[in-house]
């Protein structure tokens, strides 16, 4: 796992991982966007230890990922909202389903995600917003960007 601060990790993809990489998080967010997942006892049938998903609710809370809401029943009822930034990770969990039903489903995909309005399959893609053709991931360059700081920036070039 990637330490806590980022000295050598001038990368948002690090900087995701430390908030959703570890094991059980993006199961409970997939289940949380796409199984209506909401309270503690939901995702107890993933098979994940309570202190654990204690662990993991506590930190998306704390990160923005979710909202922590109490019931109509009370304090003890707890649920576990997915907020912007939470729903945001869809396109990720997608993408990384698709890669898993091409290289760990030997017997063809376990589960499809469909447009629920017509019913159609739903993919992620990488698209370029100038041309909108990737047909290769060689087709795709880094450059440094606006949070880049300047003397790695310089190196790059």
């Amino acid at each position: 796992m990637l330490g806590r601060t980022y000295d050598n990790q001038v990368c948002s993809a690090a900087r995701a991982l430390e908030l959703v990489g570890e094991r059980w998080s993006l199961l409970i967010v997939r289940d949380a966007l796409f199984a209506g997942s909401t309270r503690f006892n939901d995702w107890l049938r993933l098979g994940i230890a309570t202190n654990i998903l204690k662990n993991r609710l506590d930190g998306f809370v704390e990160s923005g990922i979710m909202e922590r809401r109490t019931t109509d029943q009370g304090a003890e009822h707890l649920q576990y909202l997915l907020t912007d930034k939470g729903r945001d990770l869809a396109p990720a969990i997608v993408a990384l389903t698709e890669w898993g039903d091409r290289w760990a489903a030997p017997d063809g995909p376990p589960i499809l995600y469909v447009h629920t309005v017509c019913g159609g399959p739903v993919t992620e893609q990488t698209t370029c917003a100038g041309c909108g053709h990737v047909h290769d991931p060689a087709e795709v360059g880094v450059r440094p960007g606006p949070g880049m700081p300047a003397d790695i920036a310089a190196r790059m070039a």
